[in-house]
């Protein structure tokens, strides 16, 4: 199976090289070899470009024969391995990518969406502010399919709690200068600065916040897609304070401590993003599946992957549902004030933890054609 993601650019640290790393770890631990399956793990750089992404799918599938890909950030990239994959009759975890529509309107028989998706971060990170107080938002969006998802779920949140949007920008993938969007966003009045992006757009654009007085002068910012590697980037003192929903954080229990650890001493002593858990997690459940079918079909093993239970040291029990979503809880976490950690990548205290069967959009809302209303 390959694992495809930004091996190089805004994303890198939260998937990467760490997501090979991860998927390598998930074969040895399940013991592949000793249950007699050969795994090779192969891995390639989408650079957040489809099509870069769909020639890269295409290759796999038709010459080398891969049987599954992992990971795959960058939702638009995302939604078109979707496509390749079904058209293939192959098998795509995504743990990566954010959008709701791989779960929604465009789910398939063979996607699996394993980590978080955009209904999921507006209804964890977006209602807690909304209840909070936070009612008056102005987005500050990636111009794609990701960042408009992120939007879209994160405004009917707002709306629906009472609460009221002053405005929207649209900014360019992998910006440098934020300085007009967060004038727009200062002048806006909003008491909330909704980030719908993520990695480096979102970690520039909170650094330039803090040089532009933004919340000294009284406005908050919401990451919406906030996660570990970013808070390590941007520092406690720029980063305390801010309220974020992960599915996964290292410190959570003495298995997810054991396993983060293990994980750092291979990865330079950096320490696990959610998503490399959740491709960790991923692929001993896809391997089961393949184990329990005894077939490497793409299409069978994905439905394989939905009828068996999913139960690993750092998910705790799950499930697969029809749309494709695996389900488990979600965690509404704030950024620590520097005298708060302990040490390094002691960042996060826990707000509150969002019961599975209500962290991700319930299969009565659902517009996927898998699901029998």
């Amino acid at each position: 199976f390959g694992v495809l993601n930004d091996m190089s650019g805004l994303y890198a640290d939260i998937g990467g090289p760490g997501s090979v790393l991860a998927a390598r770890m998930a074969v040895e631990d399940f013991g592949a070899d000793k249950k007699g399956m050969k795994v090779e793990v192969v891995s390639a750089d989408h650079q957040n470009k489809p099509d870069v992404g769909s020639t890269v799918a295409r290759t796999w599938y038709d010459v080398e024969k891969v049987d599954a890909i992992f990971d795959v950030p960058t939702s638009s990239v995302a939604l078109a391995i979707n496509q390749i994959t079904k058209e293939k009759g192959k098998a795509f975890i995504n743990t990566g990518a954010a959008t709701s529509d791989l779960t929604g309107k465009q789910c398939s028989p063979n996607t699996v969406h394993w980590l978080y998706d955009t209904w999921m971060l507006a209804n964890g990170t977006g209602s807690a502010i909304v209840k909070t107080g936070g009612d008056s938002w102005f987005f500050l969006t990636a111009d794609y399919a990701f960042g408009h998802a992120l939007e879209r779920d994160t405004e009917a949140v707002v709306l629906k709690g009472g609460g009221k949007v002053l405005g929207k920008v649209r900014h360019p993938l992998n910006t440098q200068d934020f300085s007009s969007f967060l004038l727009q966003a200062q002048a806006s009045k909003a008491k909330i600065i909704g980030l719908a992006n993520a990695g480096g757009d979102t970690t520039n654009s909170i650094k330039q916040a803090a040089e532009f007085g933004i919340v000294k002068g009284g406005q908050n910012l919401a990451g919406l897609l906030v996660f570990l590697p970013d808070v390590h980037a941007l520092g406690l003192n720029t980063a305390q304070g801010l309220m974020l929903t992960e599915t996964f954080y290292w410190d959570l229990n003495d298995n997810t401590r054991a396993w983060s650890r293990r994980f750092a001493a291979a990865n330079g002593n950096k320490y696990p993003s959610m998503v490399h858990a959740g491709v960790y997690s991923s692929v001993l459940h896809y391997l089961k599946a393949v184990d329990a079918g005894k077939t490497d079909d793409g299409t069978k093993v994905a439905a394989k992957m939905k009828e068996l239970p999913t139960d690993d040291i750092l998910f705790g029990k799950g499930s697969v549902r029809a749309d494709g979503r695996k389900i488990h809880p979600a965690y509404l976490f704030e950024v620590k004030k520097p005298s708060e950690s302990k040490g390094p990548y002691d960042y996060y205290k826990l707000v509150a933890t969002i019961p599975a069967n209500e962290a991700f959009r319930p299969l009565s809302e659902s517009d996927c054609p898998l699901v029998k209303k």
